[in-house]
């Protein structure tokens, strides 16, 4: 048995992974860091095309394509568009991760780079609804599934690399040094966004917003040169060699792993609604309440710098102490923090939402974020590994992430108070606990096995 009284570390001279049959793989450590550091790399800039969307979104969208509808309406439906990129993601899980399970990891992950680079280069080329009417929209939202059915392959591809790769003492700390990506991916996003809301407002509109679209061509140049560099993973490659994938993987998943679908679904929702209300909610509730653009994007970028160091941290505490107890953690303290946090996104400060961004943000989602990645692939052996957490992380970030924000606008519209949104982040936060206590522990689990 592993001991886990030892510190987890990613750099021993030679790293040991299990395959299927009882036989040691050994990796070096070199090996090991271009494994991490191209799972890292991959999510960030995969995330990096998909928290820009969101972000333009709660500050661009409004007035480039729904000008003509009103403030209230313009930006329900620039979420609406956000949220679609949502409803693909679980379509994107469950194609690639039906050819992640029977073809390798690593060929999926190139695949989904290249669909989001060029999705997010066109969406920067795309004409205004002034410029060519109601086919500006629709590309817009074409191009947004696009980018969702693409990020709903990558998470799973890019975890299950630096997982199935990693030792069992360091898997928590691997993945979410994976998962790392994702918030760095945002805070690149939100930065280079910010740089350019300094211009004039009538230049920022007219072309400003689109420059960091079109740098995703350059970014997806240099991920695709770090990602085929790394090998596929040994537990996929024992696989193989046992002769022990399965013809049909999401049918598995569906016949036989439903219940561990449902309470990896439910686990995730706390941080995907915590991210829906913190950076794309929260965003433009500060904004519209007077709080400066840049000051608010540039506390954004901070707090996802908060996200990445807790998450990380995180991730290794897991390793120590398990994920169940790191995770339910994190949702207690949302639900200390929930009603504090969202009346401070509504003083129309740049203070006020500092705050409420490097504690929602930073703090609440980076602990659930940390070991959550590990938590949900631990729930399936690895013949239909990529399919079921595909699945259920994807499916919880449509309805945590995705809708969210169209949840918090509706109930602001209909109750003219913010407080019922605190509410519903807290019982969301209170659901996701209770079912990550019904998960069992991943720490200990021998997750090569194959079926």
């Amino acid at each position: 048995m592993t001991n886990h009284d030892a510190a987890p570390t990613m750099s021993p001279p030679q790293q040991h992974t299990t395959a299927a049959d009882g036989t040691q793989l050994s990796m070096t450590t070199k090996d090991m860091r271009r494994v991490i550091l191209s799972s890292f790399m991959g999510s960030m800039i995969e995330y990096y095309d998909f928290i820009l969307y969101a972000t333009a979104a709660s500050i661009v969208f409004e007035t480039v394509f729904f000008s003509d509808l009103g403030h209230g309406f313009a930006l329900f439906a620039s979420f609406a568009t956000f949220a679609v990129g949502y409803l693909a993601r679980p379509l994107g899980g469950i194609i690639f991760g039906h050819f992640g399970d029977l073809h390798g990891r690593k060929k999926i992950l190139v695949l989904t780079m290249m669909m989001m680079g060029l999705a997010s280069t066109l969406i920067g080329l795309l004409p205004t609804t002034a410029a060519i009417g109601i086919l500006a929209p629709i590309a817009l939202v074409l191009l947004r599934v696009i980018q969702g059915v693409s990020v709903g392959g990558e998470w799973g591809g890019a975890l299950l690399v630096a997982l199935e790769h990693a030792p069992q003492r360091s898997r928590g700390l691997a993945a979410s040094l994976a998962n790392a990506g994702g918030p760095a991916g945002a805070v690149l996003a939100t930065l280079i966004l910010g740089l350019f809301t300094r211009l004039p407002e009538d230049q920022f509109l007219a072309w400003g917003w689109r420059v960091p679209f079109l740098f995703s061509l350059a970014m997806l140049a240099v991920g695709m040169f770090v990602r085929v560099r790394v090998a596929e993973t040994p537990m996929f490659q024992q696989l193989e060699d046992l002769g022990a994938k399965k013809r049909a993987p999401i049918l598995e998943v569906v016949r036989n792993h439903r219940r561990a679908v449902l309470v990896s679904l439910m686990a995730v929702l706390a941080f995907t609604t915590t991210q829906g209300l913190m950076t794309v909610w929260g965003v433009a509730e500060a904004v519209n309440h007077g709080a400066d653009k840049t000051g608010v994007l540039n506390w954004k970028a901070a707090a996802a710098v908060a996200t990445v160091v807790v998450g990380i941290l995180a991730g290794k505490l897991s390793d120590r102490v398990g994920r169940r107890a790191v995770v339910v953690a994190g949702c207690a303290l949302g639900v200390v923090l929930a009603f504090p946090i969202i009346a401070l996104l509504g003083t129309g400060t740049v203070g006020g939402f500092a705050v409420a961004i490097l504690l929602g943000n930073g703090l609440v989602q980076g602990m659930v974020f940390g070991p959550v990645g590990a938590l949900v692939a631990e729930q399936f052996p690895t013949s239909i590994r990529f399919s079921g957490a595909s699945v259920s992380y994807q499916t919880a970030s449509t309805l945590g992430a995705g809708f969210s924000p169209l949840i918090a606008t509706l109930l602001f519209i209909n109750v003219g108070a913010v407080w019922p949104i605190a509410v519903f982040w807290v019982v969301v936060l209170v659901a996701s606990g209770a079912a990550v206590l019904m998960t069992r522990e991943g720490r200990d689990v021998d997750i090569h096995a194959a079926t």
